[in-house]
């Protein structure tokens, strides 16, 4: 071995040993960061319930449990919260959180979801959107808006659907992103700069329509998520609410 490449291997073994003591460092001194939405506990396990509204003006709902696979697959101090909300007109839709602990793999894109359910996302159709919010100030929430594509068994026979797919992530300290790699960086960013572990959750609303409805359906959407998201996520605060004081 040349003298080149003993001191490339010496730079990399000590840049090794550096992001290992870092990253050890950071593990011992590391706080939880609190939820940026509402929970309360559930006896005898380390998970969160995430209280999503049970009582909508004009819905009836349901508590969805998670699956099995779900919780033999994700952490086991990953939390979630699941409803299921119906107008008399038959529209519905599906609201789910899964809030991540101390092991940040709780959370990940939110594609997988939808894909591993057998959903085709339409990529041409989707997009990031805004969705104005007025309380508890008013707000546009970022958010990305999957139009996706199935079939399913009516009757006997293979019936496509289409499924409208909205999905963000929020923390603590008024960080809300619908980009994937923004929210890791900003977990990074946070970890090393204050101690503290963000536990972001992934907050997403799902419906169903018929081909040729889904702009429809959105607009729906979005009435039923601007009434519902302030009743279960905690960002952004009014300005002056006290961190104190909030649940």
């Amino acid at each position: 071995m040349n003298k080149q490449k003993w001191i490339m291997l010496i730079v990399t073994l000590a840049l090794i040993g550096s992001a290992a003591g870092l990253l050890k460092r950071l593990q011992s001194t590391q706080r939880l960061g609190r939820p940026a939405v509402k929970t309360r506990p559930i006896a005898g396990s380390p998970r969160l319930l995430v209280d999503l509204p049970a009582d909508v003006p004009g819905y009836t709902s349901e508590l969805v449990e998670p699956d099995k696979l779900t919780l033999q697959t994700l952490p086991q101090d990953t939390s979630f919260g699941n409803r299921r909300y119906t107008a008399p007109d038959g529209f519905w839709t599906a609201v789910g959180v899964v809030l991540m602990g101390r092991d940040r793999t709780s959370i990940h894109r939110t594609e997988f979801c939808m894909e591993g359910a057998g959903w085709r996302i339409d990529r041409t159709a989707s997009a990031p959107v805004t969705i104005h919010i007025d309380r508890p100030c008013p707000y546009d929430l970022p958010a990305m808006k999957y139009i996706m594509s199935r079939e399913v068994d009516i009757n006997g026979q293979k019936t496509p659907v289409r499924g409208v797919y909205v999905a963000w992530f929020a923390a603590d300290n008024d960080e809300l992103t619908c980009n994937h790699w923004q929210r890791m960086w900003w977990l990074a960013r946070d970890l090393v700069e204050t101690g503290v572990l963000q536990r972001w959750a992934l907050v997403t609303y799902t419906s169903v329509c018929a081909p040729g409805q889904e702009e429809a359906t959105f607009e729906r959407l979005k009435k039923f998520i601007a009434a519902t998201v302030p009743d279960f996520q905690l960002v952004p605060r009014a300005k002056g609410t006290a961190l104190s004081a909030l649940p």
